[in-house]
């Protein structure tokens, strides 16, 4: 990602090894509605288990935003914590890692991406190509404890 001198203040990655684990289950637990209170270790094994996506600033190298995406690699994936530093707002990074994302998984040939926007992100994502999950009247959930 190109900044207007030419230069490029951020770079997207795949490499789960460049995570910030603290960071990510920072953001997430205090920033979000969806995972508030999510425990540490709770989120360390999320990563684990999910693909993972970030965004880092090149001068510092610091992760500035994460995505993840659980899916089964053929058919279905589900896009899920997506979220940008607060201090690296406004800059385009959501709508960059959202599409650096769909080009990850471009060559699975899935046949559905599925997320839960949140109100602030919604339009984003509708500018993307997104549209309300048709029929979702028949989806069911199995919540436990």
């Amino acid at each position: 990602m190109t900044d207007d001198s030419g230069t490029a203040p951020y770079e997207f990655s795949t490499d789960d090894s460049r995570l910030d684990h603290a960071w990510i289950h920072q953001v997430l637990s205090t920033l979000t509605y969806w995972a508030a209170g999510r425990e540490r270790a709770a989120q360390d094994r999320i990563i684990e288990t999910s693909r993972n996506y970030g965004l880092y600033e090149v001068a510092t190298g610091r992760q500035v935003a994460y995505a993840r995406i659980v899916t089964d690699q053929v058919t279905f994936a589900w896009l899920a914590d997506v979220i940008v530093d607060p201090v690296h707002r406004r800059r385009g990074l959501a709508r960059e890692l959202i599409d650096q994302v769909l080009e990850d998984l471009a060559p699975l040939g899935l046949k559905r991406v599925v997320l839960k926007a949140s109100a602030e992100g919604r339009a984003l994502y509708e500018q993307r190509g997104w549209n309300e999950l048709e029929g979702a009247e028949d989806w069911l959930e199995l919540r436990r404890g």
